[in-house]
Parts: C-alpha cells; structure tokens; sequence
C-alpha cells in the first residue's frame, strides 16, 4: 500500500486587538496556505460569526467531495470511452447541529449534470458514477452517505 502525506498551514487572522478575550471580539478569519499554491481566505460560517465572503470548512468539504468524484468519473469514462463534453456539479450539503453546538454532516448529494458526446453512451456514463464512488478518497474518508443524481445527456 502507498502512503501519500500531505501538509497544509492555517493561520488565524481575525485577532482584532484583543484576541479571544470575548466570543464576540475576534474575527473568524483564517488563511490556509499550500506551498506553491493560492491562498485560501477562510472563515467560519455567517451562521457561526463568519465572513460570508469567504470559503469555511463545511464549503470546502463539500467541494472536495465533488471534486474527486468528478476527476475519478473523468478518469473511469475516459479509459471506458465514454466522451465527456461537459460536467457540472451543484452539489448539496446537509449539516445537523446538536443544541450542544455539536454538530455534523448528515450526507451529501452529488448532483451533476454531465453532456456525453453520443447517446448510446448515457447508461455507461450514468452506471460509472457508482465505481467513481468506491474509488474516490474524500467520500472513503467520511462517516456520512455520499449520494448521486447524475443527469447524463447526448447532442442529437
């Protein structure tokens, strides 16, 4: 088996003077930085005092679910010759929180919209959501269901 490591910095911005001294005098505001990549400006939700301009954990999540579904799909109807033309997710998230503040993911939908170049390829292309599903590392790392709703179309 691989192993395969990776490293991420976060850095808390929001101290505005006073730190943490009051749950209502701080920003939740935070970089997260990847050698050689761009920074992400994160917060928490505007539900938890963030900033609703910025990405906070439970949209990254989400995004990283959809992502690594869509690069295996692509890889897994590529070597089947399945032509994808276009691929769009609108994926869903739902996230319970306990009264304790506690909180977690419930599950998530994979909603993609997917354009194939012929139509004898859409029932291939629609059944290969289900192995992109095994194979995909985020959804492999979570404790809630990971769902599909591909639409799957041709031209013509």
């Amino acid at each position: 088996m691989k192993e395969h490591q990776y490293k991420a910095t976060v850095e808390w911005t929001g101290n505005l003077g006073s730190g943490t001294d009051h749950y209502k005098n701080y920003e939740r505001s935070h970089q997260i930085s990847i050698k050689d990549k761009v920074i992400i400006q994160g917060s928490s939700d505007p539900a938890f005092r963030g900033d609703p301009n910025k990405h906070n954990p439970e949209d990254l999540l989400l995004a990283s679910l959809s992502s690594c579904h869509m690069l295996w799909y692509l890889h897994f109807c590529s070597v089947n010759n399945i032509i994808v033309e276009s691929y769009i997710d609108h994926a869903t998230g739902t996230m319970m929180e306990e009264e304790s503040g506690k909180g977690f993911f419930k599950e998530v939908i994979l909603s993609p919209s997917i354009r194939v170049q012929r139509p004898e390829m859409i029932a291939k292309a629609i059944a290969l959501h289900k192995k992109a599903n095994e194979y995909c590392f985020i959804a492999n790392s979570v404790n809630f269901p990971v769902l599909h709703q591909p639409h799957v179309s041709a031209e013509g």
